[in-house]
């Protein structure tokens, strides 16, 4: 390399000698501006998706409160396009919160919903999340009963010890726990028994055409056989066709969610008919 093309490169950015890392840089770099941006001007809401029952399909088990950002333009950003970029910062924190104080108050002002919401193991000691969450169970008790907190799979094995004895905690205030993405490869079984989760959901990998794959199908029977044996509800995610919903039902998953049964709103049915109400 010529002298004057290592002088170059010393003024650019780190990781942009690597055009990937670059282009990853800028991107997660723009993700967090986004998101601080959405946070500063309150630009963040949730969007609902159901969760069926397996043997009544027809029947809403209770809701995943999905959390989403606006751009400058307007349009709704889902999380998958900036988590990975703040899941570990600040931003994170903050986004987990406000997270939590939407679904308590769509939990408050809805007395027939049953919802679960998001969060990180790293949210755990972060007095924010702490303060709304019992502000809004000092106003309304009930709400308790209703809420679902789920956490990641990665996440959790990251501070077992903490998770656990957060989850102790709370379920004694009547707030259940749900496992998102079991099975995806992280969990050290020796771990799984003492996290006494409420419900475990199956990762999409092995959902997404499960009818036509035996492999998935004996893996799924697996960890359905295990979340069972430690009496806890299962739920598979990414359900795409009535074939593969079958299929689930015959291994056994009590709950389906995926674009069969709905694509996540943000103008779920009680806002929707709230607002024919006033308009009446």
């Amino acid at each position: 390399m010529r002298s004057d093309d290592k002088t170059a490169l010393a003024d650019l950015p780190p990781g942009a000698d690597n055009p990937l890392n670059f282009a990853v840089s800028r991107r997660d770099r723009h993700a967090l501006d986004m998101v601080a941006q959405a946070i500063r001007h309150k630009q963040v809401l949730l969007a609902y998706q159901p969760i069926m029952q397996s043997r009544d399909q027809s029947k809403v088990a209770l809701y995943e409160g999905l959390i989403r950002v606006l751009d400058e333009t307007g349009r709704v950003i889902p999380a998958s396009e900036f988590m990975g970029a703040i899941e570990n910062t600040e931003l994170g924190r903050q986004l987990d919160t406000l997270a939590l104080g939407l679904g308590l108050r769509a939990l408050n002002d809805n007395p027939a919903l049953r919802l679960s919401i998001n969060m990180s193991a790293k949210s755990i000691g972060y007095r924010a999340w702490n303060r709304t969450l019992d502000r809004w169970l000092s106003r309304n008790e009930l709400i308790a009963e209703r809420l679902v907190l789920e956490i990641t799979e990665s996440s959790t094995i990251m501070v077992p010890e903490l998770v656990v004895d957060f989850m102790d905690r709370l379920q004694l205030r009547g707030i259940s726990f749900a496992m998102d993405d079991f099975g995806a490869g992280y969990t050290a079984l020796r771990y799984f028994k003492d996290f006494c989760f409420d419900i475990v959901k199956i990762d999409g990998q092995f959902v997404q055409g499960i009818a036509q794959d035996p492999d998935n199908q004996v893996m799924t029977a697996a960890l359905v056989s295990i979340a069972h044996h430690f009496d806890m509800l299962t739920v598979a995610e990414f359900v795409e066709n009535q074939e593969d919903a079958d299929t689930l039902v015959s291994l056994g998953v009590d709950c389906l969610q995926g674009y069969h049964f709905g694509a996540a709103t943000t103008r779920p049915h009680w806002l929707a008919d709230r607002g024919m109400k006033k308009a009446v």
